[in-house]
């Protein structure tokens, strides 16, 4: 009686390999690849020569001599500046706390110094642009500018990056955690009962997010002091908004949606924000899209409700709105169509 021995798998350094690279592993290694190049491509297209475009400003002067400055300012080469006439300075200085225009330009008819005046908390570096515009024009002419901050950054601020770096990390933890929910019970919700439930845990998860965020920027370390509610509030919602976008692409996707969510929010939405580069010194293409995604409409959300009373946020609110509530919906739509498709096959077999 012959007994057939038993099959011995492959074994050696060639087996082993073909065995650990599996197409899918593969696939994941080039993902990751094309993922790292576009970051970097991002990064540098957006920060590797801030050039100013349009960074609005109004003019301040009597007549004829605003007409003539608006006109000079408007017909520079590269179209650095948009000018726009003031009555008087009060209403400059209401413009650029309204967050209408960057900075105001105040002629000194009867003298050889003017003003500039600008807000360096909705952005430094714009400021400092709209300063050695000025300063470069005015030696032209033979004349002298004074530049005068009239909203600067909270001590604690620095650089007035506190608004971008607190985005940053509400965003990160939003896709993040819902990204290791994913991982915990499958990318996929199994149904509609656990999409719910998985929304609803990172649902509350925002809020004490938020709140957490609040308090670190808040009492913590005095960065952004003053606004507790308010910023506990936008960070929820900015939480909720990354976290529900990234339950919807996994859910569609499965794996491949975490590598969406990065691209959509670290690749493209970080380098575009306004954070680093307001949108006055972006190249076209980021600037464009930088405040239809949540990092971009987080960071001027607070930025505008800490320093600026909450003025020219409307479009941010829409903007993180539709995220929070467009993931949520899409996720459950999706995963109602595909429990009907996979019964209707379970079904007809």
């Amino acid at each position: 009686m012959s007994h057939a021995k038993p099959e011995v798998p492959p074994h050696g350094f060639g087996a082993e390999l073909r065995d650990a690279i599996t197409f899918r592993a593969l696939a994941l290694v080039l993902g990751g690849l094309l993922i790292q190049l576009a970051f970097i491509v991002s990064y540098l297209g957006a920060f590797h020569s801030p050039t100013p475009h349009r960074i609005s400003v109004a003019v301040v002067a009597p007549q004829p001599a605003r007409a003539q400055i608006v006109a000079k300012l408007n017909a520079l080469s590269g179209d650095p500046v948009r000018a726009t006439p003031a009555a008087d300075e009060a209403t400059a200085r209401r413009q650029i706390l309204d967050r209408t225009v960057y900075a105001g330009f105040l002629y000194n008819a009867t003298g050889a110094t003017d003003t500039l005046l600008v807000a360096s908390a909705g952005g430094p570096s714009v400021s400092q642009t709209a300063s050695q515009i000025a300063v470069t024009l005015e030696t032209a002419q033979s004349r002298k500018v004074t530049v005068t901050d009239i909203r600067p950054p909270n001590k604690g601020d620095g650089r007035g990056m506190t608004s971008f770096y607190l985005v940053l990390g509400w965003v990160i933890g939003g896709y993040l955690t819902a990204t290791i929910l994913g991982m915990a019970a499958g990318a996929r919700p199994a149904n509609r009962h656990r999409t719910f439930i998985r929304l609803a845990v990172l649902a509350l998860y925002a809020v004490v997010s938020g709140i957490a965020g609040a308090a670190i920027v808040g009492p913590v370390f005095d960065a952004l002091s003053g606004h507790f509610w308010p910023l506990a509030g936008i960070g929820a919602l900015v939480v909720f908004a990354s976290a529900a976008v990234a339950v919807a692409l996994q859910t569609l996707f499965g794996l491949l949606g975490t590598g969406l969510c990065i691209i959509l929010f670290v690749v493209l939405g970080n380098p575009s924000s306004g954070g680093v580069y307001p949108a006055a010194l972006l190249p076209r293409f980021w600037s464009a899209i930088g405040q239809a995604l949540p990092p971009g409409a987080g960071t001027t959300l607070v930025r505008n409700t800490v320093y600026f009373h909450g003025h020219a946020t409307t479009h941010a609110w829409w903007v993180l709105g539709a995220y929070a509530v467009g993931g949520a919906v899409v996720s459950l739509v999706t995963v109602l169509w595909t429990g009907r498709r996979r019964d209707g096959a379970a079904v007809t077999a």
